[in-house]
């Protein structure tokens, strides 16, 4: 007779047969920089936080300490245009709070977001065009090409303040080929690209929208990501499209909902999987633990072995921190 069991006998066993280990070199830190000098609660992500940038740098300092070496900021300014200026301005949040970290913690690796979304008045990716012959909410855009080129500025800015990756998420069609010709033609050639290749227009970012305010003002973002029911093809065409173009590591966003598509990218490209365990994720678990629901500890830490599981060599995670002081705690005991 089988018995499996035997194997689940003691931790010890349990242990010594694992295949999937959680560690916290895999956990990039997301940090949400304002330019207040106040830090203020996110109230539909409990546990997150606007910094101003001396508490970003404090962030990444304690996450450095916890053995989380990579942070992901995001940009929130006071002025927001139509073209999002501010995200490619020399003296811009993002490009300050990098300084201001490389500065003091140079150890930690810096992922800068290229995007325009939390710089634009309307919310969106890029500048908006009207569509011909449409109507209403349906009738605004962004404008693709025209993006590419804020988008490649937004790049080299990031990387000169010292950013040490660059990760595009507005999914414009050829914008990796744009940011990688940009950063090479700027003697960034070392700078890699993390490229959100598979982002879904999905539900689970709704409390990112609030934290960053970005809801579009018009329109919607199914234009321009992807359609949650459309496919492996669609996937795996924006991939290959990306490490075409020269992504040194690809994304899937969200993760939980999309755990057949990290696995497919996995199997399917030679290059380092990511994983974003989105707001939306992150806010379900706070919200189930607050109410006595779920253990938020087992949980997280069983969500994050999911996406290692399924393929992610680097997990993008509000969690970052809890889970390497329990990952920490675990290995004490």
């Amino acid at each position: 007779m089988d018995r499996p069991r035997r194997l689940r006998r003691t931790p010890a066993l349990r242990a010594l047969t694992r295949e999937v280990h959680l560690h916290p070199e895999q956990f990039i830190h997301p940090i949400f920089v304002h330019e207040r000098d106040t830090v203020t609660d996110i109230a539909t992500m409990p546990g997150v936080q606007r910094h101003s940038i001396g508490s970003a740098v404090q962030q990444a300092r304690e996450a450095l300490a916890l053995g989380v070496p990579s942070v992901i900021l995001f940009g929130i300014p006071d002025h927001k245009d139509a073209l999002g200026t501010q995200a490619y301005a020399e003296e811009g949040i993002i490009q300050r709070a990098t300084r201001a970290i490389k500065a003091s913690v140079p150890e930690v690796n810096v992922i800068a977001d290229t995007c325009l979304c939390e710089y634009t008045d309307h919310g969106h990716c890029g500048p908006l065009c009207e569509v011909p012959g449409l109507s209403g909410q349906d009738a605004w855009t962004v404008d693709n090409d025209a993006s590419l080129a804020l988008l490649a500025q937004t790049a080299v800015s990031q990387a000169r303040a010292g950013a040490d990756v660059i990760a595009p998420s507005a999914m414009m069609d050829g914008q990796v080929a744009a940011i990688r010709a940009a950063l090479d033609g700027a003697g960034f050639t070392h700078v890699p690209v993390m490229s959100y290749a598979v982002k879904y227009a999905s539900a689970y970012y709704g409390p990112f929208r609030d934290a960053a305010g970005s809801t579009p003002s018009v329109g919607n973002r199914a234009t321009y990501q992807m359609d949650p029911a459309g496919g492996y093809r669609e996937a795996l065409r924006e991939a290959r499209l990306d490490a075409e173009q020269g992504a040194d590591t690809l994304m899937v966003k969200p993760a939980l909902a999309y755990l057949d598509v990290l696995n497919l990218l996995k199997r399917e490209f030679d290059l380092p999987v990511v994983a974003y365990n989105v707001s939306g994720e992150y806010s379900l678990i706070k919200a189930a633990a607050a109410a006595g629901f779920m253990d938020e500890r087992r949980t997280v830490l069983e969500t994050l072995t999911g996406f290692r599981r399924a393929g992610a060599d680097a997990i993008i995670t509000y969690h970052a921190l809890d889970a390497a002081r329990w990952l920490a705690e675990d290995a004490r005991a």
